[in-house]
């Protein structure tokens, strides 16, 4: 699954090469509780199709209504600015959060070439960054890092695409195909360690790159970095147990094995037996996932990267119910 940008610019690639003219919309600034944030894009067809979201829908209906009336860039301009929510009654007009304004830059996408590598590096797991001049509309596609964010200085535009987090899976059974699944559409670069020949038969690589080797080889040779997830899932703890010794003394701002609440406190008894410290047993998401009553791999796939995500922003999870822990189902 694209993330939701590359979404966009791959439909903005086909309608070009389809002979249609289109304008790509970006979010440059924000002030107050704006809706979208800094980078969300939208893509607007010349027939008023549209795709991808810069506000709740309001702001959309009148980008639509702008092309309708004539009032786009002519094609002498590539590059034109729009703010909305300077006033209150603006701000109440586009339903937007009070005190909320953003600012939008208009683009006439004319050039598909751009287009094609950014969205070529990206399938090839590359961080990129896309600059656009804004006085020529001239884009320009460099490498990127993992820690950059958008930059903008009513100059030049410099937004970041491609895969900065990464999740590793241990283990290819049901369950992981189902996380592997959610976490491309969370944008995050999917890992797969499975020595079980018998388990990697029909998996779809586009959802999870393997990584070969036994698990704790895994987690070393991916270069763990404090933007990856790792997560045990084989019920295995002959192989779980592997990766997670490794894991838990690595960088990782997330690892998690999956297992009852039973099994979860065998598994850190035995952990600290084959001598990790007590300091990273307790890094351990274990039972893994937010509680939300999980009976199918599904359910359970999305507890589990809803608790990812909510360490990846920082924010405090809904502590789950003492009484009935997450437990898993056949996988």
């Amino acid at each position: 699954m694209d993330s939701v940008d590359l979404n966009v610019l791959r439909s903005v690639l086909q309608w070009r090469r389809a002979g249609q003219r289109v304008l790509l919309y970006s979010v440059v600034q924000t002030w107050g509780s704006a809706p979208r944030p800094p980078g969300a894009m939208l893509a607007l067809r010349e027939d008023g199709v549209v795709i991808g979201s810069v506000s709740g829908g309001c702001i959309e209906d009148d980008l639509i209504a702008r092309l309708y009336d004539g009032r786009t860039p002519a094609d002498g301009a590539p590059v034109q600015w729009i703010t909305y929510g300077v006033t209150k009654e603006e701000a109440a007009r586009f339903g937007l959060p009070c005190g909320g304004t953003l600012r939008l830059i208009e683009e006439r996408v004319t050039e598909v070439d751009w287009l094609e590598q950014l969205l070529a590096r990206c399938d090839s797991h590359e961080i990129v960054a896309r600059e656009l001049d804004l006085h020529t509309g001239q884009v320009r596609i460099t490498a990127a890092s993992k820690t950059e964010h958008l930059q903008f200085d009513e100059q030049r535009l410099r937004a970041i695409y491609g895969p900065r987090w990464r999740l590793l899976l241990i283990g290819a059974g049901q369950l992981s195909r189902y996380v592997a699944q959610m976490a491309r559409m969370l944008d995050f670069d999917v890992l797969v360690c499975d020595p079980r020949q018998e388990f990697v038969h029909d998996w779809d690589d586009a959802h999870g790159r393997f990584v070969a080797g036994m698990p704790d080889d895994a987690v070393l040779s991916i270069q763990t970095d404090p933007r990856t997830a790792i997560v045990a899932l084989t019920h295995d703890p002959r192989l779980d147990d592997m990766a997670l010794l490794t894991a838990l003394d690595s960088p990782a701002f997330y690892v998690g094995a999956l297992g009852s609440r039973s099994n979860s406190r065998k598994r850190r008894d035995n952990l600290a037996q084959l001598g990790l410290s007590q300091a990273a047993i307790e890094r351990l998401h274990g039972p893994i996932g937010l509680y939300i009553g999980s009976h199918t791999p599904a359910e359970i796939a999305l507890s589990v990267m809803a608790e990812i995500v909510a360490v990846k922003n920082q924010v405090e999870a809904v502590q789950k119910n003492t009484e009935r822990l997450l437990e898993p189902v056949a996988v």
